[in-house]
């Protein structure tokens, strides 16, 4: 469980959470040390939680930190609710355990993304009005949860800034991010709506964006954002606050 350690607090935690992610099969280690950096980060924000991390992916992994923190809720840091968050995930437990929505479906995440797109748009001098967004997520043949998901983000996102346009473009089912990207002027910016940067993000995003004639710039994961932290410590302790409330 390398990276994550550290995430504990010296004096005794009075409230726990796990974050949980996929993971990466083919590199195990590699994944659980990039989710337990976020651990530490959430952590910071939150000085009386005890906060780890764990992946799907890494054998025993979540198995092992369920048994150290008993009374932990998990925070999935996926994009979408589906067959991982829904069945994967609750077949992994080993008693009751809270499980928060994704972070995708995070109700702050668009105004989050909102500020991030502002930022940039300011940074290159570019009109607000004029420009375009691009959403570019994962989708799916087997769930439209994924697709779902990137929409209600997009929608969201539209509401809190003037732009020119925010559309959708998917990596597994249409419309596909080529074809959406062919429609996008000068002044654009692709935003992948994902998890990580995986092969996806690293790979075939943009490869995609080149088909489509893309004119514009390609930033990070919205999962990748410096503020993501404060958001995750943020909806764990609103999530509380409500546990107590009920």
């Amino acid at each position: 469980m390398s990276g994550t350690k550290s995430a504990f607090p010296t004096a005794p935690a009075t409230r726990a959470a796990i974050i949980v992610s996929h993971g990466q099969p083919s590199q195990p280690d590699r994944a659980e040390a990039s989710l337990g950096q976020l651990a530490l980060k959430v952590a910071a924000e939150l000085p009386d939680w005890q906060v780890a991390s764990a992946t799907m992916a890494a054998k025993g992994a979540l198995e092992r930190r369920l048994e150290q923190m008993p009374g932990a809720c998990l925070f999935p840091l996926f994009m979408a609710d589906g067959w991982f968050t829904g069945t994967a995930l609750p077949q992994r437990l080993i008693r009751q355990t809270t499980i928060l929505a994704p972070l995708g479906l995070d109700q702050g995440l668009p105004l989050l993304a909102a500020r991030i797109l502002q930022q940039e748009i300011s940074r290159r001098g570019w009109p607000v009005d004029q420009t375009d967004v691009l959403i570019a997520g994962h989708g799916g043949q087997n769930s439209a949860n994924p697709a779902k998901a990137t929409r209600r983000f997009a929608t969201g996102l539209s509401a809190l800034l003037p732009l020119g346009s925010v559309t959708c473009g998917f990596v597994e089912e249409p419309p596909k991010l080529d074809q959406i990207a062919a429609k996008t002027g000068q002044y654009s910016l692709c935003l992948p709506f994902f998890a990580a940067k995986g092969l996806h993000v690293r790979r075939d995003i943009p490869e995609m964006l080149k088909q489509g004639g893309f004119q514009g710039d390609l930033l990070d994961p919205i999962s990748l954002a410096p503020e993501i932290p404060a958001l995750i410590a943020r909806t764990l302790k609103n999530a509380q606050t409500q546990e107590k409330a009920a």
